[in-house]
């Protein structure tokens, strides 16, 4: 076989054939590249899919809806609460305790008097329903005035400006500090009877002009008699507060009605003196 021959055997002519011989190496290259391209989007698509589903199935706390938080609670009481259950967010919508921790971190928050209810769904959502505790009454304390409830739990003080906590009646004479955090009793009995009065009077409290419930020593017996101040200076002694009445003082019933007749006479523009409700008319 001639020189001329081999060489034909090993590499075709100058044709088409030959052209796409020559190129065989670039064109496989673009075969590769292109397989891959397609292959990564296959890939893509499906990744994104999944990424897409886990997604809808982790909580964050922009998918937490609370219901029930009163005009008085001025912070973010949402994020307060998740914040000081530490817990870790994003949360697994199906976890089987997920409606019990997010019903625990916010029945830990000093505002909330307990959690309604928890609803759970997906794509991950969550609605929390709360009862909260409605402030009744300010402290007097060294330093201003500190928030309770009728059940005489301090609540949170940050929540109001020194103009908000004077729409509440003022308990003064009190003569201990709270013995827990906020979101528990204050622990004395002076508290309770305080606000115990105050809301038993909220009927009458208005038409007095309510602004002052003062403890005053108790004349030759143990525990506390009240007196009611009123917005331009009239005072009542009430005596003892309701279920507290020691013999011979008229029980609470009574006194309110005399309450709301000096509240009347006053209004009209009578003087009254010594105005006193301890002692039973003769």
């Amino acid at each position: 076989m001639s020189e001329h021959d081999t060489n034909s055997a090993v590499e075709p002519s100058g044709s088409f054939v030959g052209l796409v011989w020559r190129w065989r190496s670039i064109l496989g290259a673009a075969v590769i590249v292109a397989a891959a391209v397609v292959g990564g989007r296959l890939i893509w698509e499906q990744q994104g899919k999944q990424v897409s589903r886990d997604a809808d199935s982790l909580l964050t706390a922009e998918g937490i809806t609370v219901d029930g938080i009163p005009d008085w609670v001025t912070t973010d009481l949402k994020w307060q609460a998740l914040r000081n259950a530490s817990l870790d967010m994003p949360l697994p919508i199906d976890a089987p305790d997920l409606e019990r921790r997010l019903a625990r971190a916010f029945d830990m928050h000093p505002w909330v008097k307990h959690v309604i209810r928890v609803e759970t769904s997906h794509p991950a959502a969550a609605v929390v329903t709360l009862a909260c505790r409605e402030p009744i009454a300010m402290v007097r304390v060294q330093g201003g005035l500190l928030p309770v409830d009728r059940d005489a739990i301090l609540l949170p003080s940050d929540d109001f400006t020194p103009n908000s906590a004077l729409q509440y009646t003022v308990i003064d004479g009190v003569l201990t500090s709270p013995r827990g955090p906020v979101g528990s009793p204050w622990g004395d009995v002076a508290v309770k009877e305080a606000v115990s009065l105050i809301e038993t009077l909220s009927p009458e409290a208005a038409k007095f002009g309510l602004v002052e419930c003062r403890r005053v020593p108790r004349e030759s017996e143990e525990g506390n008699w009240w007196e009611l101040v009123g917005n331009d200076k009239f005072s009542v002694l009430f005596g003892s507060a309701p279920g507290k009445a020691v013999s011979g003082e008229p029980l609470a019933a009574e006194k309110i009605i005399r309450l709301g007749e000096l509240a009347d006479r006053h209004t009209s523009g009578d003087v009254i003196e010594n105005a006193d409700l301890t002692k039973s008319l003769e």
